[in-house]
């Protein structure tokens, strides 16, 4: 294809935008939409001619359209457009999708409470660990983060004892309104903004984090060994990122309103050039909006990243525990589901008669410590023009003020329209004291209250704060201030906002991938939030955060570690190493559960609970090629000649066979392997290829399976003989039905390479659907 120059197509665009009128109905109806073509073709960062064309008829007939333009991973262009502009480009060739520039949203926990977002330091006590970075030369190791910026000022990202920048580093530290302030160094090593592209919309000229968001992941991922934080005297010890020793480049994608698509590519163009070697996202969508593959924005930038060797984690989401709500679900992308960790934020409940009930929240109340406070349950406090069920559920206007002043108030949490804040301040309001919620699902996630006495108890807890109540003629009771509980069990669980599987995509991909923690983190925050500030308390320096969004940076880190170690190894390498090595056992040496106390499966968490240090040594890997990627979307349904703009260098003799259907998903060399539409009358065949990355280049690998109920499942062969010569080999697994039962639903189960030094385990799933 013909390119154009930069400093040519520049001239050409001040031309174009010399001023004129704008008449006000000409751009009445515009809307921001992303127009995407594929894979660049220059390595210098020219336009394609295709591209330039299409751009410049865009600006001849309106002056300012263009929003962003992509030229370094890939093509396209976001511009204010007609729905009727939009729906002409898309016809035009080398165009392969244009849709509208649509906002996403950060990964965070929205239960009603403080707890905005997800990222996990490791701590102290919290098992799993990767050791001390510095002796495992990961300084070279560079992490994109997308989000909502980051606070430079603060220690996790201090630059002591670095050696100097990368020379391959590319990037950029942008000017910005506070330049004096803001300053990037030897860690934080890059920073960029992308203002959102409505008109009307105030522009913010930093790389600042003003939410915390950006500031706590980045930490999460690879910030500094710091002794002796916590939060409020919560949570102590020492926390670090995953990568401690890898340098950040922060790309602000996102404000108080989420996360625009147009600028999110942007930013993923920005970054191929610049160098990272990790991109860190804890965003996407919602389980509601489920986007194609070439109008997603995640989906389009990752597979160009992951095409320049980088790898791409992302966030699961937060719409769990319903079935089939995982997002980012591409097989270029590493999708990272949440995990409890083995720490616990109790605030009891104090009873007439000296009974006590665990419960959990995080609030710095000062009650007594004696039960001394009136108790009462919602639906006995109701107003005159109120229903039971919305008094018992502490609706805001359903509760009597004289029945609610001076007492601690048991109320039910089986509805959705109000949160817990709102409940909180409702009560707050009436005069009430305290607040005891009634809430199996966030009884394992720690909320935040700040000064107000507000706990979490399970429905069997509350059935016994009921009887008590009902039974006794002053009930009496407080609610103790809150501690940290260390070595909780059982952990890992599954977190209950954590999206689950299957992929609303197809069913013959297992997703998510992999889980790491993501409930009540410690990481750094941004250092003027009075708002996150209890009552007389300085703004905190760090914060307790739950969500995909926490787990996300984990794994983040942790593939920069396996990077560092292995500068040679691909994506897919890296996903493998992680994805094999992960463990399925928790701390009570049981299988991890849901926070229900259900048997986890890989709908749940993939592979299971990330294993930092297993990770640097799998013994064998799975790497899916490009190849491999493109076959994907030939069994998807894309034709040949979308393909072939997507990626314009194909592999030697690559074509979309007539035989392409969504079944021979399953055959693409993943490490785990989902089969469906299995009826049991016929056998379905899996092929993968596995490489020798261990210490021992002659060595012997045998196979044993984890059975699923109702299936056979048969590997040749069952012996794998690695040579000097010989580093890959492949195997085929048979699955048919075993007489006993037929499969309704998925059942699950695993397949074991192991040569008694390394274990190289593929979770599976056979499903009926």
């Amino acid at each position: 294809m013909q390119v154009l120059s930069v400093s040519f197509f520049l001239f050409f665009l001040f031309l174009l935008l010399s001023p004129r009128e704008t008449r006000a109905d000409e751009t009445k109806s515009d809307r921001v939409y992303i127009v995407y073509m594929g894979a660049t073709t220059s390595s210098d960062g020219s336009y394609r001619y295709d591209h330039a064309q299409i751009m410049t008829s865009v600006l001849k007939r309106k002056q300012n359209a263009l929003v962003h333009t992509y030229r370094h991973g890939f093509s396209g262009f976001a511009a204010h457009l007609t729905e009727e502009e939009a729906n002409s480009i898309a016809q035009k060739p080398g165009v392969v999708s244009v849709f509208e520039d649509r906002v996403l949203q950060l990964h965070t926990t929205r239960s009603w409470d403080f707890l905005h977002y997800q990222t996990d330091l490791e701590t102290d006590s919290n098992p799993g660990s990767v050791s001390d970075s510095k002796s495992q030369g990961q300084d070279d190791s560079i992490i994109g983060i997308l989000d909502t910026g980051i606070w430079p000022e603060s220690e996790s990202f201090s630059d002591k004892n670095m050696g100097s920048v990368p020379t391959r580093w590319k990037g950029t530290c942008m000017g910005s309104d506070d330049i004096d302030s803001f300053k990037c160094n030897r860690k934080l090593i890059g920073a960029r903004y992308y203002n959102v592209s409505d008109a009307g919309s105030a522009k913010y000229h930093s790389a600042r984090d003003r939410i915390g968001h950006g500031t706590h992941v980045a930490s999460t991922a690879a910030g500094n060994s710091l002794p002796d934080v916590s939060y409020y005297g919560l949570a102590s010890g020492t926390a670090k990122g995953g990568s401690p020793s890898s340098r950040i480049a922060m790309y602000r994608v996102c404000n108080s309103f989420g996360c625009q698509g147009s600028a999110i590519l942007a930013a993923f163009d920005d970054a191929i050039a610049d160098g990272v070697d990790v991109l860190s996202l804890s965003l996407g969508s919602s389980a509601l909006f489920r986007p194609e593959f070439s109008t997603d924005p995640i989906a389009i930038g990752a597979y160009h990243a992951v095409a320049n060797n980088i790898t791409v984690v992302c966030s699961a989401g937060n719409d769990g525990p319903s079935s089939q709500t995982v997002v980012n679900v591409a097989p270029w992308i590493f999708t990272v589901a949440a995990t409890t960790i083995d720490r616990d934020f109790e605030s009891d409940v104090a009873l007439g008669g000296n009974k006590k009930i665990k419960g959990e929240g995080i609030n710095f109340a000062n009650l007594k410590k004696t039960p001394s406070y009136p108790l009462i349950y919602g639906s006995s406090a109701k107003s005159n023009s109120s229903k039971v069920d919305d008094a018992r559920n502490c609706k805001p206007d359903s509760l009597e003020e004289n029945k609610i002043k001076g007492r601690i108030v048991l109320c039910d949490n089986d509805d959705t329209e109000y949160s817990p804040k709102e409940k909180l301040d409702e009560l707050k309001r009436l005069g009430g004291v305290g607040l005891v919620l009634n809430d199996d699902e966030t009884r394992a996630v720690a909320s935040k209250y700040g000064d107000f006495p507000l706990t979490v108890v399970s429905s069997k807890d509350a059935s016994e704060i009921l009887s008590y109540i009902n039974s006794t003629k002053n009930p009496v009771a407080t609610i103790l201030a809150t501690v940290t509980v260390e070595e909780y069990k059982p952990a890992p669980a599954v977190a209950y906002f954590s999206s689950r599987g299957p992929s609303y995509a197809t069913k013959n991909l297992l997703k998510p991938d992999i889980a790491a923690p993501g409930v009540n983190i410690l990481a750094a925050w941004i250092g003027n939030d009075t708002e996150e500030a209890p009552k007389g308390k300085d703004p905190p320096l760090f914060n307790l955060l739950s969500g995909t969004s926490m787990a996300c940076p984990h794994v983040s880190g942790i593939a920069a570690t396996v990077k560092a170690q292995n500068p040679s190894w691909s994506p897919s390498a890296i996903r493998s190493a992680i994805m094999t090595t992960a463990i399925q056992k928790n701390n009570l040496k049981a299988p991890i559960t849901t926070q229900s106390g259900a048997a986890a499966t890989a709908y749940d968490y993939g592979a299971g609970e990330v294993n930092p240090t297993g990770s640097l040594q799998p013994g064998l890997v799975y790497e899916t090629d490009i190849g491999d990627y493109l076959q994907f979307l030939c069994n998807y349904g894309y034709d040949i000649s979308t393909i072939k703009l997507i990626s314009p260098t194909l592999p030697d003799g690559f074509t979309c066979p007539k035989t392409a259907n969504a079944d021979l998903i399953s055959d693409m060399n993943y490490p785990s392997i989902a089969v469906s539409k299995f009826n049991g009358k016929e056998s379905k065949k899996v092929s993968r290829t596995v490489t020798n990355v261990g210490s021992d280049a002659e060595t012997q690998y045998t196979v044993s399976v984890s059975p699923a109920s109702g299936v056979d499942v048969k590997v040749i062969p069952d012996t794998l003989k690695f040579t000097k010569n010989t580093k890959k080999l492949s195997y085929q697994v048979i699955f048919s039905s075993n007489g006993s039962s037929p499969v309704k639903g998925a059942v699950f189960g695993s397949i074991t390479w192991t040569n008694g030094k390394y274990k190289v385990r593929s979770p599976f799933v056979v499903s009926s659907d």
